[in-house]
């Protein structure tokens, strides 16, 4: 699907009026996949609407999102694999004032889950899609009645409606959707989003 210049219009207008402007934030060279601004903005408003005061977030990248989430005044653990991405996530969340509400844990998530203390209030995944079925369990495990779990990416260009994909990353993701509608320890759905990051959309559960 070819981007439709509006949706890039429209966030670069919401940005100005609604987000708070971080020039503290440094890529790092890393890849520009973290959430957009006003996606950020979005889990921010949530994450203080919960009142969540404990949030797991898997998948650290620069660290965007995870400021998103300190600023609500959560307390954040956050995951990350690569020890170089972690290392510009922890000078973004120095540098943004947050060190004292996050600790960024280095390694494979899935090493890492296990290890750590339940329940949280909130749990973020925006990491490898072919582990999000497995991500899912363990977030299970880590959750209460009333725990939000946010997957990121799951909408893959709309390409998650198509059982013929041979993309594992869609296979992953409909797999999680479906392990979702198979489960009734939470309530589900999906939403579609467009902007300066494409066609996507974000996985929405409650656990009940």
């Amino acid at each position: 699907m070819t981007d439709d210049p509006r949706w890039a219009a429209v966030d670069e207008y919401v940005d100005g009026l609604l987000v708070p402007s971080d020039s503290t934030f440094d890529a790092g060279g890393l890849p520009a996949i973290q959430v957009s601004a006003a996606q950020g903005q979005f889990l921010f408003l949530l994450a203080r609407a919960m009142d969540a005061r404990r949030i797991l977030e898997i998948g650290t990248l620069g660290g965007y999102s995870t400021i998103c989430f300190a600023r609500s005044g959560a307390q954040v653990i956050t995951l990350e694999v690569s020890p170089e991405h972690a290392a510009v996530a922890k000078a973004n969340i120095l540098r943004a004032g947050y060190a004292e509400r996050v600790e960024v844990r280095v390694g494979p998530a899935l090493e890492t889950l296990p290890k750590l203390q339940g329940p949280f209030d909130l749990i973020f995944i925006d990491a490898d899609k072919e582990t999000y079925p497995q991500y899912l369990t363990a977030s299970l495990a880590l959750s209460r009645s009333g725990t939000v779990i946010i997957a990121d990416n799951v909408v893959r260009d709309g390409e998650v409606a198509n059982s013929d994909s041979d993309d594992p990353r869609v296979q992953a993701v409909r797999r999680y959707i479906e392990q979702l509608a198979a489960d009734p320890r939470v309530q589900s759905t999906v939403i579609q989003t467009v902007g300066n990051k494409g066609y996507d959309g974000f996985a929405i559960s409650f656990v009940r």
